[in-house]
């Protein structure tokens, strides 16, 4: 049993598998999630299936920061980005949490740290992939480690416990260069995750679509330099290193192959997070994933056209406009011969 107290701080796919997998390993894990079903079927036993073995869990799970009673030495923020500042300032300002933990996607860092305090954080990135199936069901699809490291590089005695807690759930990277990691997982999110999202596909299916292949390293090769213009090292992201899914030339393509099937080999079965949230008729996190290379892009002069349509397209998508269909290959394959 390890000797810390865990708050999960939203119950989505990520959160609540966490969470779930944690229960028993952890002296004291508790949830804390806005929907009321979801967190009823939580203390009733949530049904979790992992990589198809199947189980009940019965959790600690609580609907406000009023229900709580803490202080707790993680708190593991597994949020979507719209959500954050109205699920964690009253966790700030209550003093719920020693250390906070971002395993958000994109670039949603610096925004906690301003809630939180930048001395209270620890970055973070998910590399496994999960699903969820509605309230009180959950699948865990993919396997991979979670990465952590300290803004500043160092390595703390709150991190190497941090370490310690998360292998209770998969294995754990521990990085001095935990921005050069946030940004690799960025490129993942974008490519994979943004293009999975437009057109209805799991990561498999995009890169077994040709002209999805396409797309997908062309929006990777942008992120990738939007990365290199920050003057980021960017860090070694499902199995493979950040350069070797850039694809400047055919001389590139035999290596661009090999490290594809390395990624699918860990992640080709994920189903895209903003996939999900279209599928409920929720707003996405878009803006801080592709939005994020875009912004980036712009402050840096790096273009990065493919990025700017794939968020066009989401919003269309989150206003009804238009339906997640593999139609956007061709939409997005003109942005990179027009580019």
């Amino acid at each position: 049993m390890i000797d810390a107290s865990v708050l999960v701080v939203g119950a989505g796919a990520i959160g609540g598998v966490t969470a779930a997998k944690m229960t028993g390993g952890v002296r004291r894990v508790a949830v804390l999630d806005a929907n009321q079903e979801h967190v009823e079927r939580m203390r009733a036993g949530l049904d979790l299936d992992v990589l198809g073995e199947e189980r009940r869990v019965d959790l600690e799970a609580h609907a406000g920061p009023a229900e709580l009673e803490g202080p707790f030495d993680f708190a593991l923020v597994t949020l979507k980005a719209p959500h954050l500042e109205a699920a964690l300032e009253p966790l700030a300002e209550g003093g719920l949490a020693a250390t906070y933990v971002s395993l958000c996607n994109g670039l949603v860092q610096e925004r906690i740290a301003g809630i939180v305090g930048a001395e209270n954080l620890v970055w973070g990135t998910v590399e496994w992939g999960s699903t969820n199936l509605g309230p009180g069901r959950l699948a865990q699809t993919t396997r991979a480690p979670f990465v952590i490291g300290e803004p500043d590089g160092r390595t703390r005695d709150r991190t190497r416990l941090l370490a310690e807690v998360l292998r209770a759930v998969e294995d754990v990277r521990l990085t001095e260069n935990i921005r050069g990691q946030v940004w690799s997982k960025l490129l993942v999110n974008s490519s994979l995750s943004g293009l999975g999202a437009v057109s209805g596909l799991l990561y498999r299916e995009v890169m077994d679509d040709p002209e999805g292949r396409e797309v997908a390293l062309a929006l990777w090769r942008e992120g990738y330099e939007v990365g290199m213009a920050q003057g980021l090292t960017l860090e070694k992201v499902l199995g493979v290193e950040a350069d070797s899914l850039v694809l400047r030339g055919p001389e590139d393509r035999g290596r661009v192959e090999e490290a594809i099937e390395v990624v699918m080999g860990y992640a080709g079965a994920t189903k895209a997070s903003m996939l999900q949230d279209l599928e409920r008729d929720l707003k996405t996190e878009v803006g801080v994933i592709n939005g994020a290379v875009v912004d980036r892009g712009r402050e840096h002069g790096v273009e990065t056209p493919v990025n700017a349509r794939v968020v066009e397209l989401m919003h269309a998508m989150e206003r009804g406009e238009r339906r997640p269909g593999q139609d956007v290959f061709g939409d997005l394959g003109e942005r990179i011969r027009g580019a």
